[in-house]
């Protein structure tokens, strides 16, 4: 341990990657009207209870789709197969602050229905606390919207385009512009958008079929959020509409008597509407907070199948949200906090098979909260807990195997528990930190997983259902980690889990089953490492770095991280997979930034019942950028898994023996974004804060954003 101390702060010293205090990482510029202070942003900041990713200054992030950046974060893999996690956690997505509380095909529509330059950063809070609720799971990854234009009307327009090239060319396109007003009344911001996909899979499963799926999707989108100034005090409202539509069209070939060939199609539409009203209480003390929240989220969906196997399935999920926020500083210690609120949440969930309502789902929670923080000279100190109150109820029907309808209750979940959280920091120097982090987390199943219905193809070799009797699953997590300047860290973390829920594919003759089951104990292991590794450290001599206070996301740099992941489980011997990530930065003449993307997860290891056969998430990505007309134009260049080696290749385990399936996208594109900001011609206008969804909470109090 302390030989890598040791080795962290030599490596501050030589980079200087601290800067010693906040002004000095701001720049002044004289102007006739006044002085204009411009804030430089970080590529990564690291914070005792989060690490947050900039998109907005990153062109090698934000040039495509929301999910493809998302895919480029080191240490956050996402894929069929494991979801999305990051250093190993699984991850609840949230936006600007709130639970986005869709499915995981609805999730993956969203990202990728999303363009990235239409986002600010991206936070990943691996520990959250007990602001947040219990069932916040292992990490949270909240996407935080982009920041206002200035005052008056403004505008910033986004556009892209990719193609790829397999059997035939695929175009993707987006398209958006944001809208941002103020006069003396009111503030408006309005965020309108589409995105137009086209795509490729290619799949095999055991050798039994073969699947060939061209498939089409259009998302529509428009945020929008005015705000109203009542004396002191301010009205936040939000209303948010999502839409999706889109189809397929599959060609089956199946080995069960020779070839059978088989055609099907699919269509599916989701609409997404969520309102929410916000009244934040000021007072003389600008570090005390009042926030009450509504919120009302509406999603339908439903999806078709035609061919030999035809399906019609539809769903409908309701949310109702209230909470209460209260903060104040505290005498306590040198310095401290106590942050304190309410909570009542209602999801109401139905699936309809045709007609036949198959699920009704309810579920229940009121929640309390008291949080303090405190700090004593070197160390920073948090300690909390969350009660929460849980009334999960529903009635699934179903036909037998003799075609008799059947109605049955899901087991209840009615319980009362309190989940307790605590770190400590320590401030070993200047941006260089140990943390310890303790808490209990709960996760309940997704609607997603619940469902009854089939949202994906169905042939005589192959279908996928979901539980309604999923029960919900406990974690007691545990963490250590050293941190350096931002950017370089090493951890370690574990977790006791309590009925995970974990995906299982089964053969059963020639029938393939893919199915959510729980495993009744689990213990996870992860290991993680992220170092950046400056290439002027091999030219430039010691004595000459020590005069520079270097800005590392100005200069050229290799970013290196792995991580390593074990699951034991009880019923199987698993090995444990590693993940590796480079990140190569490389600023041309003229300002022209050159960034290569590495990232692989090398076969041999398991993901639960699941083991790699073939490396996965195998992929090398370039980036070319450059901004014109005094940064308002920035126009990026940019080719996806250049050699063709994403795919999908893995041996699910089950007691019925192992069953090979195998997944090919088109991962193989080439693109253009461009960006254009059309200043303000009001030169004196002060910007506003993102008035679109966003929390009250400053990130010191664990929040998300303050308004």
């Amino acid at each position: 341990m302390k030989k890598t101390l040791f080795a962290l702060s030599l490596l501050g010293s030589v980079l200087n990657f601290a800067q010693e205090t906040k002004d000095n990482k701001e720049t002044k510029e004289k102007e006739i009207e006044g002085v204009v202070i411009t804030k430089t942003k970080k590529a990564v900041e690291q914070k005792a209870d989060r690490t947050i990713f900039d998109f907005s200054e990153q062109p090698s992030l934000n040039s495509g789709s929301l999910m493809e950046g998302v895919k480029k974060l080191p240490g956050l893999v996402v894929s069929d197969m494991v979801g999305m996690m990051y250093q190993g956690k699984p991850l609840d997505v949230y936006m600007d602050g709130r639970p986005l509380n869709i499915s995981s095909n609805e999730l993956n529509a969203f990202l990728e229905g999303m363009p990235a330059n239409s986002v600010d950063r991206i936070e990943i809070i691996t520990q959250p606390g007990a602001e947040f609720p219990a069932t916040s799971g292992g990490a949270i990854l909240n996407i935080i919207t982009s920041k206002s234009a200035k005052n008056y009307l403004t505008a910033v327009y986004n556009g892209g385009y990719r193609f790829s090239s397999y059997d035939k060319y695929r175009s993707r396109f987006n398209n958006s512009i944001a809208l941002n007003s103020r006069n003396k009344w009111f503030g408006w911001q309005v965020n309108l958008g589409q995105y137009y996909r086209e795509s490729l899979s290619l799949s095999e499963f055991d050798n039994l079929s073969r699947n060939n799926s061209s498939s089409l999707g259009r998302t529509y989108y428009m945020n929008s959020a005015f705000t109203f100034e009542l004396g002191k005090d301010r009205l936040l409202l939000n209303y948010d509409i999502n839409h999706n539509n889109g189809g397929s069209s599959v060609v089956t070939d199946e080995f069960l008597n020779g070839v059978t060939r088989s055609n099907f199609s699919s269509d599916s539409k989701g609409l997404r509407q969520e309102v929410a009203a916000t009244y934040q209480k000021k007072f003389e003390d600008k570090n005390k907070k009042l926030d009450f929240k509504a919120i009302y989220t509406n999603s339908d969906s439903e999806f078709n199948q035609f061919g030999a196997k035809s399906l019609n399935n539809s769903s409908l999920f309701n949310l109702y949200n209230f909470k209460i926020d209260y903060s104040q500083p505290l005498k306590i210690l040198d310095e401290g906090k106590v942050s304190f609120g309410g909570l009542f949440d209602q999801q109401n969930f139905e699936t309809k098979d045709g007609s036949l309502v198959n699920l009704d789902y309810t579920r229940q929670t009121t929640s309390a909260y008291l949080e303090f923080q405190a700090t004593l000279k070197k160390f920073d100190f948090i300690a909390g807990a969350r009660a929460e109150n849980y009334d999960i109820t529903g009635i699934t029907r179903f036909y037998d195997k003799n075609n008799v309808l059947k109605e049955a209750n899901l087991n209840p979940f009615k319980k009362f528990k309190v989940f307790p959280n605590a770190s400590v920091q320590y401030n070993l120097m200047k941006q260089l930190f140990v943390n310890l982090n303790y808490n209990k987390k709960i996760s309940l199943p997704s609607v997603s997983l619940l469902n009854p219905n089939n949202n994906t193809l169905t042939t005589e070799t192959l279908t996928s259902t979901g539980n309604p009797n999923l029960q919900p699953t406990i974690y007691d997590n545990a963490e250590i980690k050293i941190s350096a300047f931002d950017y370089a860290y090493i951890g370690y973390n574990t977790s006791w889990v309590k009925n995970q829920i974990v995906q299982k594919v089964s053969r059963e003759g020639n029938l393939i089953r893919n199915e959510q089951v729980q495993v009744n104990s689990i213990r996870t292991h992860n290991f993680n490492f992220g170092m950046p590794i400056p290439f002027m450290l091999f030219t430039t001599p010691f004595s000459e770095l020590m005069k520079f206070n270097v800005n590392p996301d100005k200069m050229n740099l290799l970013y290196v991280y792995t991580g390593y992941q074990i699951q034991e489980m009880p019923d199987i011997k698993s090995k444990g997979f590693w993940i590796f990530s480079l990140m190569g930065q490389f600023i041309l003449p003229k300002d022209i930034r050159l960034q290569a993307n590495y990232n692989v997860i090398p076969k041999g290891g398991n993901f639960y019942y699941f083991q790699i056969e073939k490396p996965l998430n195998n992929a090398f990505d370039l980036t070319i950028s450059k901004k014109f007309m005094a940064d308002r134009l920035n126009l990026s260049l940019y080719a996806r898994d250049i050699f063709n080696q994403n795919k999908s290749v893995i041996v699910a385990n089950s007691l019925g023996g192992k069953v090979f399936t195998s997944n090919k996208f088109d991962s193989r594109s080439f693109g253009i974004t461009v960006n254009y900001k059309i200043p303000t011609k009001n030169k004196l206008a002060k910007e506003d804060p993102n008035m679109i969804k966003q929390t009250t909470q400053s990130e010191n109090n664990g929040g998300i954003l303050q308004q």
